[in-house]
């Protein structure tokens, strides 16, 4: 038997320690099948199971092999396993799995450790080391809607797991700042306000309301159409007072998304379309030189293989699109930005462009084949929010829900709560508005981000607002009341941390201890997968377990008083980090 000293990077990631145990078996196992990666996930039977059994017996069975089937190959996988302070035992069960029960006592150290060296210790390590996350990216001169919540949200929520997981993410707001729609809005803007150096965000007002009139007389007045359109050439062209007029106007749609960004404490680095179109021209000629575009129909076009319609990167005026945008971003992240995984985040609709143009990247040789091998990218979809009668979520009058309204009556309901529970009366007006908002802006995110981002959801304040069932005000409440123990202990727990042993006894203990060791899987497979609702089940059944831990362990004044305060604190540590990965803002108290 073997003896495998434990490895730092995987601390507090049984799942991981013990993969590396296992593999060192397999290759013990069957030397001659050296690519055999260890199949370990949470058992039935035991806390973890190695299923790798099967599927190797029926890799070897034709090659004279010693063993009889595969529960002969599993009672040699656990004979060669080295020895580790972390495995109590190993059984088997049915056709082969080998059921793992974790040591106790190697569990409660693990957690003693945490506490001491902090959560950061737990953190998952990917092997990707950059990352772009493009999410967001609303239109200039056009309001952010409830169309632009989720991608904002659970954009937020991939690039936060990424750095925790110790990847440098570039986060970019790929905003829509260049096109035909400019040169309507620039001559709109010289017809009302011919001084354009004097236009204030005041003088212009609501910009929405403006975009619309824009383009009502865009419409209907043909004399302005053509205008608009020479404006688009002068723009495009380079004329400086155009450019400064565009300016102008990205400038104020600019502070009017900034206000909603940092309501929502989302950071974003502006690389709009705009930003791209010094390349474009460079990056089309090598796509040509590599026999790529072609000419269709008086366009320039790529083939894609599978697809009926072609991708069009010049159109038949000479101008560009979304795909040449697109390609030419991707080039730069890529080539200038050196990232090897690129992530996309849009809604469903837009899957084919975007299956499209991987491909187009693929025919040019800057993807490798595989979709598995890095650089990689990978488009985010995610499903519409609903309304009740199931269709896209919009306003009595038909119009699309702007974000802010969203935000501000999810606090207004939030804080109606508080008062209604007397709150406004032990707290300070700014106690009551923080909150108010930690929990109202919360709720909005964890409504999001807990369905599987592949299917949509209606909108409902009344459930995301509801304190009991799978909610962040339900989280964030049972977060409170963990909080609430240990201040009631008047222990201090620093103190414990350093001097105080914890022990998994009884076995509402040991469920919440397993739970808590399985945070760092969790992340990694949130990151892998790209699904944030991995991160919220794994949340909810924390509280879950905590709740079980405690309707059957006495804490204050017990025997193991000082135990299962840490196990207490270890919850609510393990939840705080759960929270900032949502974009949740924790509470101490409510």
């Amino acid at each position: 038997m073997a003896t495998i000293v434990a490895n730092k990077e995987l601390t507090g990631n049984p799942r991981r320690q013990l993969a590396k145990l296992f593999d060192v078996s397999l290759k013990l196992t069957v030397p001659d099948e050296p690519n055999v990666e260890p199949l370990i996930e949470p058992g039935k039977f035991g806390d973890y199971q190695c299923n790798n059994a099967m599927g190797l017996w029926s890799i070897i069975k034709g090659k004279g092999t010693q063993f009889k089937g595969p529960p002969a190959v599993g009672q040699a996988l656990i004979k060669s396993l080295p020895t580790s302070e972390m495995v109590e035992s190993c059984s088997i069960a049915g056709p082969g799995f080998v059921n793992v029960v974790l040591s106790a006592k190697w569990m409660a150290k693990s957690i003693e450790n945490m506490l001491i060296d902090g959560i950061d210790t737990w953190a998952p390590t990917l092997s990707v080391k950059r990352a772009v996350v493009d999410f967001s990216s609303p239109n200039i001169a056009k309001e952010m809607h409830v169309g632009h919540l989720r991608s904002t949200i659970i954009g937020d929520t991939l690039a936060r797991m990424l750095e925790y997981s110790k990847v440098e993410v570039l986060r970019r707001n790929h905003v829509g700042d260049w096109g035909t729609q400019f040169g309507m809005l620039i001559e709109f803007l010289f017809e009302k306000f011919p001084d354009t150096d004097s236009v204030t965000e005041t003088a212009i007002g609501d910009l929405q309301m403006f975009y619309k009139k824009s383009k009502l007389k865009f419409d209907l007045d043909p004399e302005f159409k053509e205008k608009a359109q020479q404006a688009v050439v002068r723009l495009q062209g380079g004329d400086p007072v155009y450019l400064k007029a565009w300016a102008k106007i990205c400038e104020i749609s600019r502070n009017e998304f900034a206000k909603v960004y940092q309501r929502l404490r989302v950071e974003l680095e502006e690389k709009g379309e705009s930003f791209y179109n010094p390349y474009i021209a460079n990056v089309i000629e090598e796509l040509s030189s590599k026999g790529l575009v072609e000419e269709s129909k008086g366009a320039r076009v790529i083939f894609i293989e599978g697809f009926k319609a072609p991708l069009i990167v010049v159109k038949s005026d000479g101008g560009f699109n979304y795909a040449s945008t697109d390609l030419t971003a991707l080039w730069y992240r890529l080539s200038e930005e050196k990232a090897e995984w690129i992530i996309y985040l849009t809604d469903l609709g837009q899957q084919q462009h975007f299956h499209m143009f991987f491909k187009a990247a693929r025919k040019a040789g800057w993807l490798p084949d595989d979709d598995k091998t890095y650089p990689r990218v990978n488009h985010v979809g995610f499903g519409l929010v609903l309304g009740d009668d199931n269709k896209r979520f919009r306003t009595r009058s038909t119009e699309v829900v702007r974000l802010v309204d969203l935000l501000d009556e999810a606090k207004d309901r939030s804080k109606a709560a508080l008062i209604e529970r007397g709150k406004d009366k032990e707290w300070t007006p700014e106690e009551l508005d923080q909150t108010a908002e930690a929990v109202g802006y919360g709720a909005l995110k964890y409504a999001d981000l807990k369905t599987n981002r592949l299917t949509g959801y209606t909108f409902s304040f009344d459930q995301m607002l509801n304190d009991k069932g799978d909610t962040a005000v339900y989280l964030l409440y049972a977060h409170a009341r963990i909080c609430s123990i240990i201040r009631k202990s008047g222990k201090d727990i620093d103190e414990l941390k350093k001097t105080g042993k914890i022990a998994l006894d009884h076995a509402a203990e040991r469920a919440l201890g397993l739970h808590l060791l399985q945070f760092a899987e969790t992340v990694e497979e949130a990151c892998t997968t790209l699904l944030p609702n991995v991160l919220c089940k794994y949340l909810y059944y924390l509280s879950e377990e905590f709740t079980k831990f405690y309707s059957s362990c006495q804490v204050n004044g017990s025997a193991e008083e000082t135990s299962r305060l840490l196990l207490c604190e270890a919850t609510a540590i393990v939840m705080r980090k759960c929270f900032y990965l949502l974009g949740i803002t924790p509470v101490y108290k409510l």
